[in-house]
């Protein structure tokens, strides 16, 4: 390969994480999580019903992703929201719908074993 093509190839690179990462919703460390929680977070899990039921992180709420819009004033506007599910997909589809209506703190803590203990 030649250079334009090295340089090509990593722009594309480039390119395709900087879309991952807005696609993809962006997720902060455990550490940065607990810092949140411990502030006084709202913690929201957004999966089914049925998967809240099976185990959920300790004090969560469950609000599942695809009725999130229509249950808004569940959610405080002056509080940081965690939202998490089981692999970190759907809460970052919920942190990119809360964003888009005003809520200003969301973070995607990613999956139920990506949370703090």
């Amino acid at each position: 390969m030649n250079e334009v093509s090295w340089l090509l190839m990593g722009g594309a690179v480039v390119a395709l994480l900087m879309v991952r990462r807005i696609k993809g919703g962006i997720r902060v460390s455990p550490s940065e999580v607990l810092e949140k929680i411990r502030s006084g977070a709202k913690v929201v899990d957004v999966r089914s019903p049925g998967e809240y039921l099976s185990g959920a992180y300790p004090g969560a709420v469950n609000i599942p992703v695809q009725e999130l819009d229509r249950r808004l004033s569940e959610l405080p506007r002056d509080r940081t929201i965690v939202v998490y599910c089981a692999s970190g997909a759907r809460s970052a589809a919920a942190q990119r719908l809360l964003s888009a209506r005003g809520f200003a703190q969301v973070v995607n803590g990613g999956g139920l074993g990506d949370m703090p203990r």
